[in-house]
């Protein structure tokens, strides 16, 4: 059956023009931007404090207020790192590789270094600016610290919409979209029987039925994670003499003279950018929901561990994934080629045998299922900030429902056209207000570098700062109420 016709031309139409508005020059050049100047300003954060990460990785976890153990930095960077791995590692990889050429994957590690600084910038930032949840903990991110920090409520508004759209609908339908291809390619399903499937094991726990099915998948998700990379790497290193060409390969699709005057180095860097972003979030404003989240005793440790999670999802994970890609045999690139999940499913196949698509079939069943009830929650959370109203909620819960359907019989390239328009869009919107706020980052930055040179665990104190953080509720006890200059 097919359902395509459902999506309407207009649509589709959109999605092409506003891509090709901000993703033909303007947000690649902005990434870069914003990449190179928060990583000179931060004199390469991401690389100076390299080891402080794996440092801030073995702390515990600080008491909350409620006398309870909140979340350790390395649980953070569990759940994120398990958060991250799915789609855009195992079908994102294949996708830049198949329209952009080997080289894409070196874009891709391009936009993880120098995204890593920005990841720092805009976590440490939600951490300053986070404020207390119903539960005792913390919530916070990109809406609050433009509400907080600049003092633009309508920015914030206009983030948390745009979060809301991509994440509750455009993601979902991204995510439902491969989990329906690995399905059909493994097993002869069709998609439409798949998207219902999905769409009403969400609905149990959107609507609140079953809990435990989120409770599951949060345990079985890093489980399944490891066991991907653990096969991953064994293939690897059963063919480890053929590492060393495969990244040779990759380099050189980069930058070689037949690529550019082909034109495929810009069809690299495109796709290389796209994929990047979406694998690796650094930049979009997502990550930093659930960076505010994390109990830690200075903004800077949670800046330092989402830090590290981009550089583990790029440059370990989705290498991994781009060598087990380009080692099959029966590889084929441009617009006409098979992309997304059907393309590691036949390199997995090739690899391990006939097993090999039904085990990507399971791995991305769970790993796009468990980002459907995250992308749903991160919706939530911003649709409260928007305005609590249980009958927003309602109509925001049934569309949630009825996108995942929608996404699973759309067309592969109209889901992932879709979900890049859409998540330029947040990224625009939120390196705004980081680019804004870059100044309380270098403060708070040069607070936790001073305290480390004074053999002190640094602890974070508003009054530290000369920055003005009265608007800040959860850190230190002075509120700015008294400040030196005031006296």
């Amino acid at each position: 059956m097919d359902f395509e016709g459902i999506i309407p031309d207009w649509f589709k139409t959109f999605v092409d023009v506003g891509n090709t508005l901000l993703w033909g020059d303007f947000l690649i050049g902005l990434l870069i931007v914003a990449g190179l100047y928060f990583s000179i300003s931060s004199k390469f954060v991401q690389f100076r404090w390299f080891k402080e990460m794996f440092n801030v990785l073995t702390e515990k976890g600080e008491i909350l207020p409620n006398g309870k153990k909140g979340i350790s930095p390395f649980q953070a960077f569990a759940i994120s790192a398990a958060s991250r791995v799915g789609t855009g590692n195992i079908a994102g990889v294949a996708t830049a590789i198949v329209l952009g050429g080997p080289g894409a994957i070196f874009w891709m590690w391009v936009v993880a270094f120098f995204g890593a600084a920005t990841a720092f910038f805009e976590s440490t930032l939600a951490q300053v600016y986070k404020v207390k949840d119903s539960e005792g903990g913390f919530r916070g991110g990109p809406a609050y610290y433009m509400e907080k920090g600049l003092n633009q409520k309508w920015l914030g508004v206009l983030f948390a919409i745009l979060i809301t759209i991509t994440f509750g609908f455009v993601f979902n339908g991204l995510q439902a979209n491969t989990i329906a291809h690995a399905y059909e390619q493994a097993f002869n399903v069709d998609r439409w029987i798949i998207g219902i499937i999905v769409a009403a094991l969400a609905g149990l726990v959107i609507f609140g039925g079953a809990k435990w099915i989120a409770n599951v998948t949060g345990y079985i998700v890093p489980v399944m994670a490891v066991i991907y990379l653990g096969v991953v790497f064994v293939i690897l290193v059963i063919n480890y003499d053929q590492i060393i060409p495969m990244l040779s390969r990759i380099f050189t699709n980069a930058f070689g003279i037949r690529e550019v005057f082909g034109g495929a180095v810009g069809a690299a860097i495109l796709n290389g950018f796209q994929r990047g972003l979406f694998s690796n979030e650094a930049g979009m404003g997502s990550a930093p929901n659930a960076a505010a989240s994390s109990a830690v005793s200075h903004p800077v440790k949670q800046g330092l561990i989402q830090s590290l999670g981009v550089f583990f999802d790029t440059m370990v994970v989705c290498t991994a994934t781009a060598i087990l890609i380009l080692m099959y045999t029966d590889l084929s690139f441009g617009a006409d080629a098979v992309q997304g999940i059907e393309v590691t499913q036949a390199a997995m196949t090739e690899q391990i045998g006939t097993f090999g698509a039904t085990f990507i079939a399971i791995v991305i069943l769970l790993f796009a299922y468990s980002s459907i009830l995250g992308n749903y929650f991160y919706g939530q959370s911003n649709l409260y900030y928007i305005k609590e109203n249980r009958f927003l909620l309602l109509a925001f819960k049934i569309l949630v429902i009825v996108m995942i359907f929608i996404g699973s019989v759309m067309e592969l390239d109209t889901a992932w056209a879709t979900a890049d328009l859409f998540m330029a869009l947040m990224a625009v919107t939120n390196l705004v207000a980081v680019f804004g706020l870059s100044n309380v980052v270098w403060q708070v930055a040069a607070d936790y570098k001073q305290q480390l040179k004074r053999g002190q665990k640094p602890v974070f104190e508003t009054n530290n700062i000369r920055a003005d953080l009265t608007s800040v509720e959860e850190w230190g006890y002075n509120r700015y109420a008294y400040r030196d200059e005031d006296k």
